[in-house]
């Protein structure tokens, strides 16, 4: 897995880039109680505000890591969005991007500098 900056996850899957967001994150945010997520087939640049989640502490965004097209959400949030706090780096997911070029995900941290980061 690689790491952004903004305590989002990275994680390759054939193709596609999953995004998700750190167990640091969903600690730091509390209780998740509502999330909004993107519509597929929406082409998103790296920097945009893609995912909605809001706490009993906080509302807070989820940015596009990469350029790239929406491909897929992870519906099971809407519905339950507490699954942020109890599997965030697994079935807590929260879209699935096509990229044109995976090499790309080289500019961000892998687990040690994420570590290193996070203190």
């Amino acid at each position: 897995m690689k790491y952004t900056e903004e305590h989002e996850w990275l994680r390759v899957e054939g193709d596609l880039v999953v995004v998700g967001i750190t167990e640091h994150a969903a600690t730091q945010l509390g209780d998740v109680v509502f999330v909004e997520l993107p519509e597929t087939e929406t082409m998103v640049a790296a920097g945009d505000e893609v995912v909605v989640i809001e706490s009993v502490k906080a509302a807070s965004d989820i940015l596009a890591p990469v350029d790239g097209e929406i491909v897929a959400v992870n519906s099971k949030l809407v519905d339950n969005p507490g699954l942020v706090n109890e599997d965030p780096t697994g079935s807590a997911w929260f879209f699935k991007m096509k990229v044109d070029d995976l090499d790309v995900l080289d500019q961000f941290m892998d687990e040690d500098e994420y570590a290193d980061l996070i203190g």
